[in-house]
């Protein structure tokens, strides 16, 4: 599929529709499942769509401001409305402060933090429109406390906090509830490409790595899944969600209550 090209379809009217980004793997495939088994219209937007997986894939990148308009464009032309953006593409990149290339920084941000920026604004007077408007931003415990040799990473969720506390107060009036979920670590490709890295930067072994860092800071040692930040999305996307809104919804498996 062409960049921007979204199949045909005519407007399923009434269903509830959704935008999910980082579709093609990890949590955000879990969540354009779920939403999309909830009966939702759900646009896969993706560097890399995958043409088998859950939703209608769309091809975008998204540190370019122009692919973030195309993709709600993409999804109000598709579903004739716009109700859900869940904001979950993401990578991960480990490597000491005096290592870190500007170019790295630069697309980290503009993924994780100015791409929910510009989803919010193009979306907005669908999700206005919308009986129950949702922003969900994928945000990681990583906006909330920090790690070493992730300053991009943890300053993109930290600032996309923000971001949706923001949208929360703006969005009010209207019925639009903006919210971050901030998962711990959950067992995706995403985690298991930093072992690596990780293990030199901490100067261990690549088997000792799970443990020693990545499991260290759980209270629960164990990763979490997909489909369960996947249940959580589903949770905010519904009725429930509104009373959410402007909060991190925490799910760390102890990470921060200690």
């Amino acid at each position: 599929m062409a960049s921007g090209q979204v199949s045909e379809a005519p407007a399923a009217g009434d269903r509830r529709a959704a935008l999910v980004t980082g579709a093609a793997g990890g949590i955000g495939r879990a969540i354009a499942a779920r939403l999309e088994r909830d009966g939702l219209g759900v646009l896969s937007v993706d560097l890399r769509p995958d043409a088998e997986g859950p939703g209608v894939p769309f091809e975008a990148d998204l540190t370019r401001e122009p692919d973030n308009q195309a993709a709600v464009a993409a999804a109000i032309e598709r579903f004739g409305r716009l109700d859900v953006v869940v904001a979950g593409a993401g990578y991960q990149h480990v490597a000491p402060i005096a290592e870190l290339q500007v170019e790295r920084w630069r697309s980290m941000i503009d993924l994780m933090l100015t791409s929910p920026f510009l989803l919010a604004r193009a979306a907005w007077p669908s999700l206005r429109a919308s009986p129950a408007g949702r922003f969900i931003a994928i945000a990681s415990v990583h906006g909330l406390v920090a790690s070493p040799f992730k300053a991009p990473y943890v300053s993109a969720k930290h600032g996309l906090i923000g971001l949706v506390r923001t949208l929360a107060l703006e969005g009010a009036e209207d019925g639009i509830a903006a919210i971050a979920v901030c998962p711990g670590y959950v067992r995706t490709p995403l985690v298991q490409a930093q072992i690596a890295d990780q293990a030199r930067a901490h100067g261990l072994a690549e088997e000792e790595v799970l443990e020693r860092v990545i499991l260290a800071p759980h209270a629960i040692k164990q990763l979490l899944e997909p489909e369960e930040v996947a249940d959580v999305v589903a949770l905010l996307a519904g009725p429930a969600g509104r009373a959410f809104t402007g909060a991190p919804v925490t799910m760390d498996l102890g990470w921060t209550a200690r």
